[in-house]
């Protein structure tokens, strides 16, 4: 896989970005929307388990530190009612899977690739440059 210069990972490639065995399938400027900084905010704070909640601080505290996020902006806005509009004519629900819809949004405001390791997550949205990364649950035990 080319490597793009700049890109917006989701969230799910945030969190397992420590695991992802070729960072070759990484853009050599990764970047993250306000939303997916949104999301990991709430990890932390349904987690049941303290490990679990200590491990997800931890994650949020790093993408903090590490990043500097796209905003949700008008653009993006005016993008998610595509994004939406081409989810409802594939016969998805937008709300089901809203902060994904919403990082769609910014990656095609910003005219961004989106990378991830859930590309089926992002299936059916119109224009978007998605750029599906190996799940690294797929090799585990290889």
């Amino acid at each position: 896989m080319s490597t793009s210069d700049r890109g917006i990972l989701d969230t799910s490639t945030v969190v397992l970005l420590e695991r992802i065995g070729d960072p070759r399938s990484l853009p050599r400027k990764p970047l993250i929307t306000a939303v997916t900084l949104a999301e990991l905010s709430v990890g932390p704070l349904v987690a049941t388990e303290p490990a679990e909640r200590a491990t997800r601080q931890l994650r949020l505290q790093q993408a903090e530190a590490d990043f500097d996020p796209l905003p949700f902006d008008a653009a993006a806005a005016r993008a998610f009612a595509r994004v939406a509009a081409s989810l409802h004519r594939a016969g998805r629900k937008t709300g089901a899977r809203s902060y994904d819809a919403m990082i769609a949004a910014v990656a095609l405001a910003n005219d961004l690739p989106l990378f991830t390791c859930n590309p089926a997550d992002f299936e059916h949205i119109d224009g978007l440059d998605l750029r599906s990364i190996p799940h690294p649950d797929q090799f585990s035990g290889t």
